[in-house]
């Protein structure tokens, strides 16, 4: 039998070799127990001196109790130079295999960083690959725990071809499993991209960073000088870059939340979301909404809070909660059935949309759509963001992208006009006219061009300069386009809009409409796939 030295090097014990079948298996037994302990109590112990969980406490912590089933645990790599071939530690410093989440299976690797930081070399990158394709053929959610230091460089270019391989796993997996990244520790260079291709990334403060390049190389060529966390760490991407989804304090707490995203998503594309027994009456009126969202439009209010009275028990999971502000993407039950939401946030750039916003919406409505998740837009929007920097940013092919995955979205899709609902930007936000099977409005909606005193300004520009009170006559015109044009039933007359309702019934609309949408059926024209604006 073999024993694995402090550095993780493996050695012949100088005992004889077993000669019958309980010897081996003894043998087996102990050779397991060292895979499981790791190469040292030193190295775990460092790992927990940076506030880092090893790889085994990690899917302890995501898994179900007792349920994880590990895949090639004896796996070492066969490389040679540099030390390596004194260097044979069992896993190969990654962790792959099953286990259940609430009952459900679940694929995971874990990236070990007490073995050789964690570093991809060919045996490890084999490993990786082939639990994903068994993810994919089995049809079921695959979550990585990332703490790696990028390619094996003693490995050379063989290491390199590894990522490419998880590349294009990612790619095939994308939209017919659940993808999610729990970055864990550092993640850099090629290793990033992998995440970026998944459809949810975690992250941890202080302990965990993502970046292509590291601050060294950014201190050698730009001369600015910044550190790994200011660089990339979980704040810079959960509220400046939009990479990380979610920032968390502690991974106790990150991989609890893994495991609540992972309840509120099916196993694939081709199954719908797990249903949850609900206490809260789908009847229940909301008569806190009159007076929540104040009839004046210039008026904030928090979008959160309207969210919290419709959906069930008002929980919900905020996707990108920090950043592009001006929107809100969130799944969550209604009648115990999950919904994706979209909705305009008043409290943050008056609702607009911007570059920012367009696409964070635009990405969660194809994971919703993928997954096969009804759904709900919230409308309170006046308009895209003005601005050289938006225009020259390209906000004409960043807001394309929401229209894109609106228009190709095939789930049920009801949308909401709580009050303002203003050009594009109201077309854009799933209207009836791009594909939204219900649409309704609160008696508050405003839906036109334009808000009223600028359609003013235009349309009656040339009576307010003649008039001899422009102020006034300003303020009639105002009036008048209102009153035409700007009532809350002109877009339910003109059938653009099939109910205006009683915001305390909001619930209760919304429930019997999407139990009447779950066997809706759309198919797409036959293609390769669109080309959507990038």
């Amino acid at each position: 039998m073999t024993v694995l030295d402090d550095a993780g090097s493996s050695a012949p014990e100088a005992a004889g070799e077993p000669t019958d079948a309980r010897g081996r298996v003894a043998e087996l037994h102990e050779i397991r127990a060292q895979a499981l302990a790791g190469p040292s109590e030193k190295a775990t112990q460092a790992q927990h001196a940076k506030g880092k969980l090893t790889s085994r406490e990690r899917i302890e912590l995501l898994l179900d109790e007792g349920s994880f089933n590990e895949v090639e645990q004896l796996r070492r790599h066969r490389a040679t130079g540099f030390g390596l071939e004194a260097k044979k530690p069992y896993t190969d410093g990654v962790i792959t295999g099953w286990g259940t989440v609430e009952g459900r299976t679940v694929f995971v690797y874990a990236h070990d960083f007490r073995i050789f930081g964690g570093a991809l070399g060919e045996a490890h990158a084999t490993k990786i690959h082939k639990i994903m394709d068994m993810a994919i053929a089995a049809g079921a959610p695959l979550v990585s725990l990332n703490d790696g230091a990028g390619a094996r460089i003693q490995e050379g270019v063989s290491a390199l071809a590894g990522y490419g391989g998880i590349f294009q796993r990612n790619t095939k997996a994308s939209g017919v499993i659940p993808q999610i990244s729990v970055m864990l520790g550092p993640c850099a260079g090629g290793a990033a991209y992998s995440p970026a291709l998944t459809d949810f990334v975690f992250m941890v403060r202080e302990t965990s960073q993502m970046f292509i390049t590291g601050p060294d190389v950014v201190k050698a060529v730009t001369g600015e000088e910044i550190t790994q966390n200011g660089l990339g760490g979980a704040d810079v991407h959960a509220e400046t870059s939009g990479v990380a989804h979610f920032a968390y304090d502690d991974e106790e707490t990150c991989l609890a939340e893994v495991r609540y995203l992972l309840s509120m998503l099916p196993q694939n594309n081709r199954e719908n979301p797990p249903h949850a027994d609900s206490e809260d009456p789908a009847d229940r009126r909301s008569d806190v909404l009159l007076d929540l969202v104040p009839a004046d439009g210039n008026r904030p209010y928090d979008m959160t809070k309207v969210i919290e009275e419709l959906v069930d028990d008002g929980d919900y999971l905020e996707v990108h909660e920090r950043w592009a502000r001006n929107i809100i993407c969130a799944l969550a039950r209604l009648d115990g059935q999950v919904v994706g939401i979209v909705a305009n946030q008043p409290q943050s750039l008056a609702g607009v949309l911007d570059i920012e916003a367009s696409e964070k919406a635009a990405r969660f409505v194809q994971m919703c759509d993928a997954f096969n998740i009804p759904i709900v837009t919230l409308l309170d929007v006046p308009g895209f963001l003005p601005g050289v920097d938006q225009e020259h940013g390209g906000i004409i092919r960043h807001g394309a992208k929401l229209l894109y995955a609106y228009c190709n979205a095939t789930v049920p899709r009801i949308s909401l006009i709580l009050r303002k609902a203003y050009g594009g930007a109201y077309i854009v936000m799933d209207s009836q006219s791009i594909g939204a099977d219900l649409t309704y409005a609160w008696p508050t909606n405003e839906i036109a061009v334009m808000g009223a005193e600028g359609a003013a300004n235009v349309i009656f520009r040339r009576q307010i300069a003649e008039a001899e009170d422009p102020e006034a006559m300003r303020a009639r015109m105002v009036k008048e386009y209102k009153a035409e044009l700007m009532h809350p039933y002109y877009a339910a007359e003109r059938g653009l809009v099939d109910d205006v309702i009683d915001p305390a019934e909001t619930r209760e609309v919304l429930i019997r409409s999407l139990a009447m949408l779950r066997t809706k059926h759309a198919d797409l024209p036959s293609r390769k796939h669109g080309n959507p604006p990038q």
